[in-house]
């Protein structure tokens, strides 16, 4: 199936969505490990009561249900690393070094799908990582922030690489009910250990306020069962770096959205800016590369 102009807007209109979650993530007064937990929790829940209602099927094979596991403990990791990078810095951090998903999606896809590495993939991921020192040689009082942010982007690349393979073959519905099930499970099951291990923030199994509430459930509904479901849809179509490739504006969202929400707490040294410029280049670069080259490739099938 060819993607259309519809599946692209529809793709930029969840990347907008996903903007907010580091923002709401920052919001909340509970830790990263139980936001990931409620998170997780309530998006399952929505999806099977909502499931049952339109009767889907929720019966898998043993097989397919451990691969719907997996995925969701590399979803849990990713995200309890997104929000944690965006508490220990702030936003704007923790977005740029989301922006370096595509580039481990150049080198994760190739791994899964059995095609050769793309060496403009590659130079442009390249690029990313250059944009990415420029960052750290300006921000060393953020170079943890950072350092998780990557983490969870080559989490996230590997995510959607095995969701792209997965959405081939089953209800997106299906495949984002476990892998929440299985994020939500893993969550519970981390939290005496990052009581004990992970930075100096306890997380105990907290009852949110009212606010927070609200909170996860924009955050649970809205930017998970939604968003999420339809990005697993949309993958029947457009490729995962594709799809990495346009959730590389998050940041832009995010910043933008973060600089006015917050003010001065988000104001960056220029060498930040001048980073993220770089990282921005190479992700609009690409689409323009793609196209010439679907041009030549055109003229040589044309030629024989």
């Amino acid at each position: 199936m060819t993607a259309t102009f519809k599946d692209f807007a529809k793709l930029h209109f969840i990347v907008f969505l996903w903007g907010f979650t580091a923002i709401i993530g920052k919001e909340l007064s509970i830790s990263a490990a139980d936001v990931v937990m409620y998170r997780t929790g309530l998006a399952a829940i929505v999806l099977g009561v909502f499931m049952y209602l339109r009767k889907d099927p929720l019966k898998f094979p043993p097989k397919v249900l451990l691969k719907f596991a997996i995925t969701g403990l590399v979803i849990a990791a990713h995200w309890f690393l997104f929000f944690e990078s965006a508490r220990v810095s702030n936003v704007s951090v923790c977005l740029a070094g989301m922006a370096t998903t595509t580039f481990w999606t150049s080198l994760i896809e190739p791994v899964f799908t059995k095609r050769r590495v793309n060496m403009i993939e590659v130079l442009l991921g390249l690029v990313v990582i250059s944009g990415l020192y420029v960052i750290f040689s300006f921000e060393f009082d953020n170079v943890l922030g950072l350092t998780l942010a990557i983490i969870s982007a080559m989490l996230s690349a590997t995510f959607s690489v095995l969701n792209a393979g997965l959405a081939k073959q089953h209800s997106e519905y299906g495949i984002t009910f476990y892998e929440m099930l299985a994020a939500c499970l893993a969550a519970i099951i981390f939290i005496p250990i990052y009581n004990v291990f992970f930075l100096q923030e306890s997380a105990s199994y907290a009852v949110p306020n009212i606010d927070d509430w609200g909170f996860l459930i924009l955050l649970s509904v809205v930017c998970t069962v939604y968003a999420f479901s339809v990005s697993v849809e949309l993958m029947k179509r457009i490729s995962a770096f594709a799809v990495n490739l346009a959730i590389n504006m998050e940041p832009v969202y995010g910043i933008l959205m973060a600089l006015l929400i917050y003010g001065e707490s988000e104001q960056m040294s220029n060498g930040f800016y001048y980073g993220t410029l770089i990282i921005m280049a190479a992700v609009f670069s690409y689409p323009l590369i793609r196209r010439i080259q679907r041009r030549r490739e055109a003229r040589k099938i044309l030629a024989q």
